[in-house]
């Protein structure tokens, strides 16, 4: 089997043969679904519950990353003295419904504050 590359050079598949593993094989991922073994043309049977829980759990962690993000912002604004008293209070009442909001949608969905503190590896928690 081959496969090009960007740049147009040929890859084939059995050069990579012995290359050092980067990372851990999909198989004991947390999540990983089994590879599968049905017969060519038969439908593999997903649980469209858990996958609409793992897609909700990644768009919560990544809303509540910005969420965080913009809080740690408007932090430094107002140390910085850049912002007057009437826009901290209009600031500071969005990020409180905004945190509200993130946590009725997380409920919606049965899932906790640590749920979308997504585990990195070697890099650690992203939250």
């Amino acid at each position: 089997m081959t496969s090009t590359d960007g740049s147009g050079s040929t890859i084939r598949w059995t050069d990579l043969k012995g290359a050092p593993a980067c990372a851990a094989p999909a198989d004991r991922l947390p999540g990983h679904l089994p590879a599968a073994t049905t017969a060519p043309g038969r439908r593999i049977d997903i649980d469209g519950e858990r996958v609409r829980n793992g897609l909700a759990q990644l768009v919560l962690t990544l809303v509540k990353l910005l969420h965080e993000l913009l809080e740690r912002q408007a932090i430094a604004r107002m140390e910085s003295g850049a912002l007057s008293d009437a826009e901290i209070e209009r600031l500071g009442t969005t990020l409180m419904q905004q945190a509200d909001e993130l946590k009725r949608v997380r409920e919606v969905f049965d899932l906790k504050d640590e749920d979308l503190n997504i585990d990195l590896g070697p890099l650690g928690r992203l939250l």
